[in-house]
């Protein structure tokens, strides 16, 4: 998101030791009024200063067992930090979810029908939304969630695989979309691929972001992909892969090779029962069942990117191993006399050293005569603030073992018409987490790859051109117009590419490409202007495809309409606003969007969470027409972001709530407990009082108040390096503070804390909702077991009522108008209903994680934010 107001990714420095908790170190995130120009121009340069700094202070080759995936980019913390709170405070064992989703299904199930409140296209470029901090006029059209893999064949049909929230089929060559994975206990895809029958292979648990945050349940096969939905039964092997993640599928002599965080696997595409075999392991005494599997490291140990096969001779196979930031055992592996040998020599351009070997991806022709490989550097990710890029290379032998010849590097791609063009921020700095490639299957040399950007060469690499840049922000063609979609330019993609293939429809060959925003498509030899950007784009994300990743959701009084109305924060997709008689949802914030309060009685009030504590507030929904780009006066946003986001003393996703009895009355938590009596008056940050310090290395994980009592949560360090955790109660006047007891082997487990829920009618009366798995599951000191607590004296004590809920991380609780208790976990909603003891699962949702609970303003509806299906609501007097 780039030129105005666009807010984007914020480089972060984190130093993960034993006794340091993993706090990231952003620049604050205000919105900057003195700098009239769009909100991504001003996150872009920012974070490109942010990486420049950094960059002299990390140390060049990071071991695994130094850094738990906190790399310098915020994608990457949000996802390290997604995974803390459901692994510490140590090692989940394979299975967790498979079990927790089997047993949820033994619940007694509530009456009543979720209705999917999210099931519409959401403009990212809505001209109503063209306010300072919004990202609107970038030029990506109708977004959704992040989209992990793609596949289509030449019938019309396409397969999207998303991060979080399942398969989804179309047959008319995208749009139109149908899930097709709702019954697996997995909905995080790592890898889709049709294998020479027509089969569809889906590989669970996505690898792009980080080792450990998004596990699946293993590799299944779809035999009619055009008609059929994958099923549980369908699962190739046994439990092997199991709690994994699934980089890429490939298939060569017979077998079909998977690349996991547990290593390279094989298994025969003939026969599809038997267990599949480990081929091989880098550090095999870190998987399951080996002497180091509970080290704090073993997620990260034996990360396999992709596997190579020789067309020529199938038995001839190249393995890319490696994590990202680095590690011994990163490199090139073939067999050689039956063993699996590191390449050290013959390679040509393409690395062998461990440095310059981390996140890699292979494509090779259709006709054998060139393989193509992008390659990600732990030693460029370290050191340099411009690109973590190593290149992408040919070889023209058609093998995988090279030679290899380097055709593009990072600098050469930016000098072809990129948006990422200015140092700090260039193409391949996020190449560990952005990476796709694929070949024309008539063309050997017509390539295209997806780095941040979407590139294509006609010529094998002499030259590229950037058919899908980042944005159009700083582009000349570019404008705030609202009355156009970008300005005079071409419509782009979403940022951030994921997944990539080539299928036909009637008649046309189309590309399509996956990225943080969903799914595109354009003729696979499509039209260029003359800066060589593509001018037939379009967006497959009509609607009907709802892989959205919620953090939060608010609702509101829609007072001009009648109704209400509703927003959210996403992944990489702003701030979503639906009011009530609206077909499209727009967005009026840009980037990350975090937590988010919402006015009961105005749905236009709102206050809408950026990252680390970046708070912005508004009380017109932002509807804007972009004058505020000629008289900043104008803006309608307003940065108010408390002291701890400019130390970055704050968690990714903080925690922020209003009181129960006074919405005029705010709490955030970072470090500290800050309260503001300002409601969405508020103009500034230094409204805010600090009322609790937690101390140095401590940040709030859940916050809540009611009549002026207020609860907070910490942990510090919050990796399972030292885990530790600890609740807070005082007054929002700043009296009577005081730390509760929590001992580690106590009644709460020493797990993470992720939210409370007060009653409204006995501020005492708090119920606590603890993330991760029990001591069952997990290895780590005082795991114990529960996953919902109650205290009746303010939280002195605390009593387990969990009952018969099954072992699944719990994200959040509210407790409902008649007093019952609705939960949030990571594979739906589950309620105690008033008066009951024991727990129903609530509507039929799929497995996919609810990370907040909210109720309507009138109390009758729950709302329910998913992160990979949008946002869903119940009727109360319905879960009878």
């Amino acid at each position: 998101m780039s030129v105005p107001t666009r807010r984007r990714r914020w480089f972060t420095v984190c130093a993960l030791t034993a006794s340091a908790a993993l706090v990231a170190i952003p620049p604050s995130v205000a919105s900057g009024r003195g700098d009239a120009s769009p909100f991504g121009i001003r996150a872009l340069g920012q974070l490109a200063k942010e990486r420049e700094q950094s960059a002299t202070v990390r140390t060049p080759h990071l071991k695994a067992e130094d850094d738990d995936g906190g790399e310098a980019d915020e994608i990457a913390e949000g996802a390290d930090q997604y995974a803390e709170a459901r692994t510490s405070p140590g090692v989940v064992a394979p299975g967790a979810y498979g079990a927790a989703w089997r047993d949820l299904h033994k619940l007694p199930s509530t009456d009543g029908n979720w209705s999917h409140v999210t099931a519409l296209p959401y403009n990212s470029d809505d001209g109503r939304y063209r306010d300072i901090d919004s990202n609107s006029s970038g030029g990506s059209g109708n977004v959704t969630g992040r989209m992990a893999a793609i596949a289509a064949d030449d019938d019309g049909y396409v397969y999207a695989g998303s991060a979080g929230g399942g398969v989804w089929r179309s047959h008319t060559g995208g749009g139109r979309w149908q899930p097709i994975s709702d019954r697996l206990p997995a909905q995080s895809t790592g890898a889709l691929a049709l294998d020479g029958s027509g089969r569809l292979w889906l590989g669970t648990g996505e690898a792009t972001t980080n080792a450990d945050a998004y596990l699946g349940s293993g590799v299944y096969v779809l035999a009619d992909p055009h008609h059929g939905t994958f099923s549980p039964r369908r699962r190739i092997g046994g439990d092997e892969l199991d709690s994994t993640t699934i980089h890429e599928l490939r298939f060569g002599g017979g077998r079909v090779w998977a690349a996991t965080s547990k290593g390279v696997w094989s298994h025969s595409t003939k026969r599809l029962d038997g267990a599949w075999t480990l081929e091989y392991a880098p550090n095999p005494e870190y998987l399951p069942g080996g002497s180091k599997a509970g080290d704090p490291a073993a997620p990260y140990k034996n990360i396999a990117n992709d596997i190579a096969i020789d067309p020529k001779d199938p038995s001839k196979v190249v393995l890319a191993v490696g994590w990202r930031s680095g590690d011994d055992y990163n490199g090139f592996f073939t067999k050689v006399r039956g063993t699996w040998t590191r390449i050290t020599s013959g390679l040509g351009d393409l690395p062998a050293d461990p440095d310059g070997v981390g996140n890699v991806t292979f494509a090779r022709s259709a006709d054998g005569s060139r393989y193509y490989a992008v390659d990600q550097s732990p030693e460029e990710l370290d050191t340099n603030p411009d690109s973590g890029l190593e290149g992408i290379f040919v070889s023209t032998s058609g093998s995988p073992t090279g030679p290899w010849t380097k055709i593009a590097d990072y600098k050469g791609l930016a000098a072809d018409n990129s948006a990422l063009n200015s140092p700090g921020y260039m193409p391949g700095v996020q190449a560990w987490y952005n990476q796709f490639l694929t070949v024309d299957p008539s063309d050997p040399r017509h390539v295209y790859a997806g780095l941040e950007e979407v590139y294509e060469t006609k010529d094998g690499g002499s030259t590229w051109s950037t058919v899908g840049p980042y944005w159009n922000f700083g582009f000349s063609c570019w404008n705030i117009d609202p009355a156009k979609q970008t300005g005079d330019c071409n419509p782009t993609t979403h940022s951030d590419q994921h997944g990539v293939a080539i299928g036909r429809y009637h008649g046309r060959s189309w590309v399509y490409v996956g990225n943080d925003g969903g799914i595109y498509k354009r003729p696979l030899d499509g039209a260029q202007d003359t800066d060589g950007h593509a001018t037939d784009w379009a967006s497959l994300n009509d609607g009907t495809i709802d892989t959205l990743q919620y953090y939060s959701v608010g609702i509101g009084k829609d007072r001009e309409n009648g109704g209400v109305t509703v927003t959210g924060g996403l992944q990489d997709n702003g701030q979503s606003v639906l009011r009530s008689n609206d077909k499209v949802m727009g967005s009026n914030f840009g980037g990350d969007g975090g937590d988010t309060l919402t006015d009961p009685a105005d749905g236009c009030d709102i206050a809408e969470e950026y990252v680390y504590l970046a708070i912005q507030v508004t009380q017109n929904c932002a509807l804007n027409d972009g004058s505020w780009l000629t008289d900043p006066a104008k803006a309608t946003s307003y940065g108010v972001a408390p002291a701890d986001n400019a130390t970055g003393e704050a968690r990714f996703i903080a925690p922020l709530a209003a009181d129960q009895k006074n919405a005029a009355t705010w709490i955030a938590g970072g470090r500290h407990v800050w309260v503001q009596t300002h409601g969405y008056a508020i103009r500034s940050g230094s409204e805010w009082t600090s009322v609790h310090d937690f101390g140095p290395g401590r940040v709030a994980t859940a916050v809540a108040a009611s009549g002026g009592k207020i609860y907070a949560a910490w942990c510090g360090p919050c990796n399972n390096q030292g885990f530790a955790r600890g609740i807070a109660v005082g007054n929002a006047d700043g009296t009577g503070w005081h730390d509760i007891t929590l001992p580690v082997d106590g009644t709460v487990p020493n797990r993470y804390l992720s939210g409370f829920a007060v009653d409204s009618k006995n501020a005492d009366h708090v119920f606590l909702a603890v993330n991760g798995f029990s001591r069952h599951w997990t290895e780590g000191p005082g795991a114990g077991v529960g996953h919902l607590f109650e205290s009746t004296d303010g939280g002195t004590t605390w009593k387990d009522i969990s009952a018969n809920l099954p072992d699944v991380p719990a994200d959040s609780a509210v407790v409902t108008a008649d007093g019952g208790l609705a939960v949030a976990t990571d594979l739906g909603v589950v309620l105690r209903a008033p008066g009951r003891t024991t727990w129903q699962r609530v509507g039929d949702l799929p497995a996919v994680a609810v990370l907040q609970l909210k109720t309507s303003p009138d109390g009758r509806t729950l709302y329910a934010a998913t992160h990979g299906r949008g946002i869903y609501a119940i009727k109360l007097r319905d879960l009878d």
